[in-house]
């Protein structure tokens, strides 16, 4: 085959603190990639916001990027047949349908300025798991719903602009859609992270609407997560259809090809994400988990669910030993740092920087760093620092087992962190089971792109899509006994006791 020949999938990948535009071919492999960091904006105490205008503008600078290295590689953007988007969830745009223009600056996912209307809300409904058997999740400041009412309430723009009739709310995927295509959806892993989906009806509730105050005509269509959405008006990528979609952790449990009920992933980024994919129906968590749509492979396919459960604080932990603290100059300092001991010393940090997510749901919780003694280093508070997320795993998965009834053998993993071999074999100490690592770690990207694919006929079938995904791995497991183990996590229950009710 000639290199005119050979087709391509594209993949947007928007992130918390970078977007990349990833070009793969058929088999998988990433062939032209380009990265664009920016900042985020901090204007007061727990606020996490960024100009919509500069995320858009960052997924250009993106697409040029990769698509100049693709063009030096003697492809033309042509041969890219798909392109995918998959973007941090819950994050919530204003925009106005006339101008086109956003009302505000999108609030982050990890944004809690929400927390005093939250409590206002849980009050009023009664309990936080008031809707839960509608959209899978409780009340808190994570999700959409509550953002897209603090926008209602305080942003005289927003306010104006539902007057007007031309108010329009979106996550970051109707964002970029709309101004790529011109055309106003959602995908289904997106919209069940709004509060505002029912989950079994896949369409916009009422009761909810009701409840939150957003009007149905000012959130977008619901569509699957692997159709074409409409082509892209202009650019280097102009012409080419835009038909995947997924929510990032939806798109790595698809990148990661589990498939089927029973199968799980955990990605390491800024923050922490585990799913479980439990079938064909949803399961609704007894013990602090959420229930989310995994993905909606075409128009036609049958929904997968999923039980997930997040860390607010992974790789933003490390950033903030770097960026804030000046313990070391490197992300990947950190493990080299981590096995300068043989183990934590005592050491425990409770990295709860905006409160505890899953299983714990304590939004009262702040960092904390205990058990310091003179005896403690540097190396001790980084590895206190690794361990941090993978107890939390730990966490998520034991009330994973009690929920589903199944004991998982095995968690794949990806992300940042994942490039770390302490990081991984902690979490293998911790966990007790296998932790199994792909050789190709862009597992979110390529399940974007795989869903594209799919949708245009690239790729014909889940079973093309495992046989793509699957790539060599490397497996670690536990190098200590039970006893060490229980020791260790008794130590972790302590210090997480001692980060609680300090906000």
């Amino acid at each position: 085959m000639s290199k005119a020949d050979e087709i391509f999938v594209g993949s947007i990948d928007q992130g918390t603190s970078s977007t990349r535009f990833l070009i793969f071919n058929v088999k998988g492999q990433i062939v032209a990639s380009h990265q664009c960091e920016y900042q985020n904006h901090y204007a007061k105490a727990g606020w996490v916001e960024k100009d919509p205008t500069e995320i858009l503008d960052s997924v250009e600078t993106a697409v040029v990027g990769a698509c100049r290295r693709f063009n030096s590689l003697g492809y033309d953007a042509a041969q890219i047949k798909s392109v995918g988007i998959t973007n941090q969830r819950e994050t919530t745009v204003a925009f106005d349908s006339e101008t086109g223009q956003p009302l505000t600056n999108a609030i982050i996912w990890n944004d809690v300025r929400t927390k005093e209307l939250v409590h206002q809300l849980i009050a009023e409904a009664g309990s936080a798991n008031r809707f839960a058997t509608i959209n899978g999740l409780p009340i808190t400041t994570y999700f959409s719903a509550v953002k897209m009412r603090w926008m209602l309430e305080n942003v005289p723009e927003v306010q104006a602009a539902r007057e007007r009739g031309t108010l329009r709310f979106g996550t970051i995927d109707t964002w970029l859609i709309y101004k790529l295509t011109g055309n106003y959806v959602t995908d289904v892993t997106n919209a069940s992270r709004t509060m505002l989906m029912d989950i079994k009806t896949f369409q916009w509730s009422q009761e909810c609407l009701d409840f939150f105050g957003v009007k149905q005509g000012e959130l977008p269509e619901i569509r699957s997560s692997a159709e074409v959405y409409g082509n892209i008006k202009e650019g280097r990528l102009a012409g080419i259809p835009v038909a995947g979609c997924l929510g990032d952790q939806q798109a790595a449990m698809v990148g990661q090809s589990c498939f089927e009920a029973g199968e799980a992933k955990n990605t390491y980024g800024t923050g922490c994400f585990m799913l479980f994919n439990t079938g064909e129906k949803p399961i609704f968590s007894k013990n602090g988990l959420l229930t989310t749509v995994g993905y909606k492979l075409g128009p036609n396919a049958e929904p997968k669910y999923a039980l997930e459960g997040s860390i607010a604080v992974a790789g933003s932990a490390i950033q903030w030993l770097r960026d804030k603290i000046g313990l070391i100059f490197s992300a990947s300092e950190i493990g080299f740092l981590s096995d300068s001991v043989e183990d934590n010393g005592g050491v425990y940090f409770v990295t709860a920087f905006s409160g505890l997510f899953a299983p714990y749901w304590r939004d009262d919780a702040r960092g904390c760093i205990v058990g310091l003694t003179q005896y403690a280093t540097r190396g001790h508070i980084a590895r206190a620092t690794l361990e941090s997320v993978c107890y939390q795993t730990r966490a998520i998965l034991d009330a994973m087992r009690k929920d589903s009834g199944t004991d998982l053998r095995r968690l794949r993993v990806d992300g940042g962190m994942t490039n770390s071999e302490q990081a991984m074999q902690i979490q293998a100490d911790i966990l007790g089971i296998e932790v199994v690592r792909p050789e190709m770690r862009e597992t979110t990207a390529l399940g974007a792109a795989l869903a594209a694919g799919l949708a245009v006929g690239v790729w014909e079938d889940e079973a093309e899509l495992r046989q793509v995904a699957q790539s060599n791995v490397s497996a670690f497991w536990s190098r200590i006994d039970e006893k060490k183990r229980t020791e260790m996590l008794e130590g972790w229950e302590k210090a997480v006791q001692r980060s609680l009710d300090w906000a």
